[in-house]
């Protein structure tokens, strides 16, 4: 228990200190006209009280997260436990906030245009690409995985094909409608019901007699029962993704930026919403393995039962929060997907609109840049599920490093503390790197460890040179970075 709150107090000790620190660094201008009040269009670019835009801002970027990835990462042992807080801290939220900061000083521009005014045309062009791609995926992910639990609780005729019907139907009216109709009335409440499930578990691990088995005493070493095939780097790091650091928050905070009504609220919004997920991604990691006694039996557990969190999730739900626990893990495992993935095809619209430059106030403007969207997303849909995830877990964490490069050259430009996301950077794109070397083909290339990592450090390398030489043609006055803020 003490180090569980150990944890917990440097996570929110993390958002005053690191988070105003990172605050200081980018420095903040109150003073200065955000997107929701120069651009404002009434569709995307509308000014939202601050807790409503806290509140989506946290649900777009935990859906099943900080739930379901908490869980399957603590199967690794108490590495779990330091590498979200760490990993929330110094990296997820200050990618999160460095991000939103980013695209509110461009005018709310999605994340493609602000990476590619760091990295260049050519990486632009990738991250469009890419970014699309990755939202592409969540969206259809987050389309089955509920439509086939929502298919099991209803009678026969409302079967598989029927759920992912409507459940795409709702993406269509999320993507296309103003933000402040469903996303804006939906959201805070489906927010604050996870907030409150959490809450609702902290509390039963506080008083109701438990003792959290994390294992620190016995060292931090793999508790899989695979550790040769599934070592803790890069795997580890790959299965804690939106409790630790995840790309895919970047392509959300844009969509946050254009409702912000000041500079000075981006730290609680962007820095904020990513501690509030890590410390939700604490909670169940602690809440697995104390319902189920240790760590032998989480993995015994999730061998009984194909390997799937949602049952788990529901299991410690109804036997600790009892029938109003039933309701919030309803809601966890079905709809917190599907409030992701309708971000996510909401997210790949303004992408597009900002790369094909439509307005999209119109509604046929707005038509014709989501009718491809939709059209891959469904097709994307017929592919297996597990191949599905596997990808858009590679693909995420790699975004993530494109993401924190960029933000590097940004600080770096601008003569400020760069050295914030460098090192998040490089450890990243060692993640990056080493996962796909080492991860089993098809998924990966299926190379040996010391290969993969070895390797790993060479990419590591040979990038933080070009940013070297980068940092001394700028200072030399021999390169002139031609895009500002």
């Amino acid at each position: 228990m003490i180090s569980f709150l150990v944890a917990l107090a440097v996570l929110i000790g993390g958002y005053f200190v690191y988070g105003a620190l990172c605050s200081r660094i980018f420095g903040v201008d109150p003073k200065r006209p955000v997107p929701a009040e120069t651009r404002r269009d009434g569709v995307d670019f509308i000014p939202l009280p601050t807790w409503k835009v806290f509140l989506i801002q946290f649900l777009n970027i935990a859906g099943l997260g900080p739930i379901f990835g908490a869980i399957m990462g603590v199967m690794f042992g108490p590495a779990a436990f330091l590498w979200i807080v760490i990993g929330t801290i110094f990296g997820g939220a200050v990618h999160d906030y460095m991000s939103g900061m980013m695209s509110l000083r461009s005018g709310g521009d999605s994340l493609p245009e602000i990476v590619g005014r760091e990295l260049g045309p050519s990486i632009k062009q990738t991250m469009r690409v890419v970014s699309v791609i990755l939202l592409i995926l969540v969206g259809a992910v987050f389309v089955i995985n509920p439509a086939d639990l929502l298919a099991g609780m209803t009678p026969d005729y409302l079967d598989r094909t029927f759920w992912i019907g409507a459940i795409f139907l709702y993406y269509i009216l999320a993507t296309l409608l103003p933000i402040d109709k469903l996303i804006g009335n939906f959201y805070p409440l489906f927010g604050l019901a996870l907030l409150f499930m959490a809450a609702g578990l902290l509390f039963v691990l506080f008083f109701g007699g438990h003792t959290i088995p994390d294992g620190f005493a016995e060292g931090i070493y793999n508790r899989r029962a695979d550790p040769e095939a599934t070592p803790i780097f890069p795997m580890m790091f790959v299965s804690i993704a939106c409790g630790a650091i995840s790309g895919f928050h970047a392509t959300q905070s844009p969509m946050m930026a254009r409702c912000l009504k000041n500079e000075k609220l981006a730290r609680p919004i962007f820095y904020g919403a990513m501690v509030a997920e890590g410390i939700v991604a604490l909670i169940w990691a602690a809440a697995a393995i104390t319902f189920v006694g240790g760590y032998d039996q989480l993995a015994q557990y999730m061998a009984e039962h194909g390997g799937k969190p949602a049952t788990l999730v529901n299991d410690i739900s109804i036997t600790w929060l009892g029938s109003i626990g039933g309701i919030l893990a309803l809601l966890g495992v079905i709809a917190a997907p599907i409030t992701t993935g309708d971000t996510a095809l909401r997210s790949a619209r303004l992408i597009a609109a900002d790369f094909l430059k439509f307005d999209q106030k119109p509604m046929l403007k707005r038509l014709a840049v989501s009718l491809p969207i939709f059209a891959l997303c469904f097709g994307v849909m017929m592919i297996d599920f597990n191949v599905l995830w596997r990808y858009f877990a590679w693909v995420n964490q790699t975004l993530a490093v494109f993401t924190l490069w960029a933000i590097t050259v940004y600080l770096a430009r601008h003569g400020k503390f760069y050295m914030i996301s460098l090192v998040p950077a490089l450890f990243m794109t060692m993640v990056s790197v080493s996962y796909i070397l080492f991860a089993p083909s098809p998924e990966g290339f299926g190379l040996g460890l010391p290969v993969a990592l070895t390797s790993a450090a060479i990419v590591a390398c040979v990038i933080l040179g070009m940013f070297i030489r980068y940092m001394k043609l700028l200072r030399s006055g021999r390169l002139v970075h031609e895009v500002g803020y």
